[in-house]
């Protein structure tokens, strides 16, 4: 029998729409719940950010002396222009000190110096958040520009590049090794791992070095460093061939410095889930080994592993300025070890901010790649539930 907005099923009376209205309303508490989510750790991780950033500002400026270089700058550059300009050779010593005075005023006016530390501070702050930094004071982008934001954005895309492909490259060969081994624990390549796994302890660039000697200085099969063969090709294919070949050696100096010390940590997880009782379970009902792997060992053990990799990348983020500077790549890091030898601070303090969101950005990816992998986690509720 028919009804309108009910059903009989197993002799129960059903109503059709208070189940239609009831998923609707859960679906619509979960998004709310993702939005709440979403937004308290934005906020929490912009705010330490913006903490981060303030502390670099005021380190950056070292307690007055960067201000001081700045105004050094300002009247060394008024210097010059007078004894480029035959027409200041004119004028008497009072006009030159009253001219030079002059210049040098609106030199720091121009620049913010004329206000106190504690209103620049907040003001470039502001500016520092939204990259409105205006011009570098020693560096120039590739294209010539001297404004901050052109000079981070034609950088950021190859720091982006090379460490977006080192860190794929050691997150899926480190768990298809660290499967492999957990399947041959005391084997001689189990052991092997557990011997290098302590030369983690060194950074990729100290791996670079010797890379680089080896492959570029004795037996000169790969470039000393940079990003792209000079000139560069004109064609894509070319140009995509040149930029692969150049980062061979950086991406094996990123594995190198990570990747035994990460195959034997997640190695041990493995065998920690391995031995469970519903593996044995699974073991015994003749699953195949792949879908035991698959589904009993590796998707229990995912947290842990995201987890770890999400640290190792922040590690990885922070040791790019001195990887970069090693092999001459062109990106972030090695902009931000010329501007702190320049002392441009504009730069300096750019390059903290776009590092700032980047750690940031993993942190917050953190949590939902937790969500997806973790059934137990429930976005939104405070902690864990089952």
């Amino acid at each position: 029998m028919a009804q309108d907005a009910a059903t009989l099923k197993d002799g129960a009376l059903i109503d059709i729409g208070a189940v239609e209205t009831s998923a609707k309303k859960a679906t619509r508490d979960a998004y709310l719940r993702l939005l709440r989510f979403t937004g308290l750790r934005l906020v929490a991780l912009f705010f330490t950010v913006v903490i981060g950033v303030y502390l670099t500002i005021l380190i950056a400026n070292m307690g007055g002396y960067v201000d001081e270089i700045r105004r050094a700058q300002i009247r060394e550059g008024v210097d010059l222009r007078m004894q480029a300009d035959p027409s200041m050779q004119r004028l008497s010593a009072e006009e030159r000190d009253k001219f030079i005075a002059g210049e040098v005023a609106r030199g720091e006016k121009r620049v913010g110096l004329d206000q106190p530390f504690l209103i620049r501070s907040f003001t470039y702050l502001r500016n520092a958040l939204t990259l409105n930094l205006g011009f570098a004071e020693q560096l120039t982008s590739d294209s010539g520009s001297k404004q901050v934001r052109n000079v981070i954005t034609e950088r950021l895309p190859s720091t982006l590049v090379l460490f977006g492909t080192s860190n794929l490259l050691l997150f899926f060969l480190a768990i298809f090794a660290a499967l492999r081994l957990s399947r041959r624990y005391g084997s001689f390549w189990d052991k092997l791992v557990m011997a290098l796994a302590p030369t983690s302890a060194a950074p990729g660039w100290f791996f670079g070095l010797f890379l680089i000697l080896i492959f570029a200085g004795l037996l000169q099969w790969l470039p000393f460093g940079g990003m792209v063969e000079s000139p560069p090709p004109k064609s894509t294919s070319a140009y995509a061939l040149s930029v692969m070949k150049h980062m061979i050696l950086p991406v094996m100096a990123t594995l190198i410095g990570a990747i035994f010390l990460s195959i034997y940590n997640w190695r041990t997880f493995f065998l920690i889930f391995s031995s469970e009782d519903y593996v044995e379970l699974a073991k015994a009902k003749g699953l195949p080994d792949s879908m035991i792997e698959r589904r009993y060992v590796l998707r229990p053990t995912l947290p842990n592993i995201i987890t770890s990799f999400a640290l190792m990348i922040i590690s990885l983020w922070t040791g790019a300025i001195i990887l970069e500077t090693v092999f001459n790549w062109p990106g972030l890091g090695q902009l931000y070890f010329r501007a702190i030898g320049l002392f441009d601070t504009p730069v300096i303090v750019a390059v903290t901010v776009v590092y700032a969101y980047l750690l940031g950005l993993t942190v917050f990816m953190l949590d939902f790649l937790y969500a997806l992998v973790d059934p137990r986690v429930r976005v939104g509720k405070g902690g864990t539930g089952r």
